[in-house]
């Protein structure tokens, strides 16, 4: 009798080699890794954010105690207390959480993209092509105040986000030579933005004193005098790219690799990248056009997130909330450090601004190196 042939028995696939701060998941023929780290950052992000909000919400001519606003925003709270906290203060925090966050989504998706950490709304034209477009609004159009409250409400808006999406499109169609380099789109924005500063200089030049004002105190980034018409399409544009950005934040890690690379690793590469600057120019637009260019968020959270989170890309749910937080505090230092309060642009401008003078000088050590 011959021998019975060897019965094959299944061998399960070898589990992934365990990484510090890092835990596989499988689930069928799904599987993902779960980086503790970055997890415990959002949380404690989220936490300041609430603690910051609150506090906000509490300080003014009619101070509340954190824990009275906390419990109002639960449901409960006198009537007095709930008229100042869910009215009149509520709405500037939600303004300033929600585009903090777009401001920090949008300049993790540019640096990632640009795989350089300059790239951001601001300081490739994004910003300032909004800005010129509100300003043409408010100067030529006649200004807020002189044509009616649809207008106000509408128009300005309306134009930041056209202003920010054509400004997009020009550094993108001037920086494509075959695919996107990092400086290329960097030095590119920079130059159009130089054009654009120059015509809003002009358009304030030639506008009367009070059309002026208006648009100086747009131009600082401001989150005074906000409201729910700011807030409900904010949070619109909002609930339609975030989840985009999210669901595209895979592509990122392939994107950091030069073009060819990518391809290998099955990525689209013109329409992965086309698909994340429109996500990350709408969210920018949108932000400018709630509450004016408020500077150096996107360029500075993203790049903290990654640091404290410790990982190759800006991570993007870290990004939002963490930018949420840092405009919530910058507001409330606006309003509470000096007699007067000031514009919340003017906070992050002083910031942001020395660590884009790290990232200069960071970047021309590694040029010499």
């Amino acid at each position: 009798m011959s021998a019975a042939p060897p019965r094959e028995v299944a061998v399960a696939p070898p589990e992934p080699p365990a990484v510090a701060g890092r835990r596989p998941l499988r689930t069928g023929p799904f599987s993902a890794v779960l980086r503790t780290r970055p997890l415990v950052v959002l949380l404690i992000c989220a936490l300041v954010l609430l603690l910051a909000a609150a506090a906000n919400m509490g300080r003014g001519d009619y101070p509340i105690a954190i824990t009275d606003v906390l419990a109002t925003l639960f449901g409960g709270g006198d009537a007095g207390q709930q008229l100042v906290v869910l009215e009149l203060r509520l709405p500037r925090t939600l303004v300033g959480a929600l585009v903090g966050g777009a401001l920090a989504v949008s300049g993790a998706i540019l640096q990632s993209v640009a795989r350089n950490p300059l790239a951001s709304p601001d300081i490739i034209g994004v910003q300032w092509g909004a800005s010129a477009a509100a300003v043409f609004v408010i100067v030529l159009g006649g200004g807020m105040a002189g044509v009616g409250g649809l207008f106000a409400s509408l128009g300005i808006p309306l134009a930041a986000l056209a202003g920010g999406l054509v400004s997009s499109t020009l550094v993108y169609v001037l920086a494509w030579r075959r695919g996107i380099q990092g400086y290329r789109l960097v030095l590119i924005g920079i130059g159009v933005q130089a054009v654009l500063v120059a015509a809003v200089q002009w358009l304030l030049t030639v506008a009367q004193i009070y059309q002026a004002a208006q648009a100086q105190v747009w131009l600082t980034g401001s989150l005074n005098a906000r409201s729910w018409d700011q807030v409900i399409p904010l949070s619109i544009a909002m609930a339609v790219l975030v989840p985009a950005a999210l669901i595209l934040a895979h592509l990122l890690g392939g994107l950091r690799f030069d073009d060819d690379t990518a391809r290998g690793l099955g990525i689209r590469v013109d329409g992965a990248r086309t698909a994340l600057l429109i996500v990350s120019v709408g969210l920018a637009s949108a932000a400018t056009a709630a509450a004016g260019p408020i500077a150096f968020v996107a360029l500075v959270v993203p790049q903290i997130a990654r640091r404290i989170c410790r990982v190759g890309s800006p991570p993007m749910a870290v990004s939002l909330v963490l930018g949420a937080a840092l405009t919530v505090l910058a507001d409330l230092i606006a309003r509470t450090v000096l007699p007067i309060e000031l514009p919340v642009g003017i906070v992050t401008a002083v910031l942001g601004a020395p660590y884009l003078l790290f990232l200069l000088a960071r970047a021309r050590q590694e040029a010499r190196s």
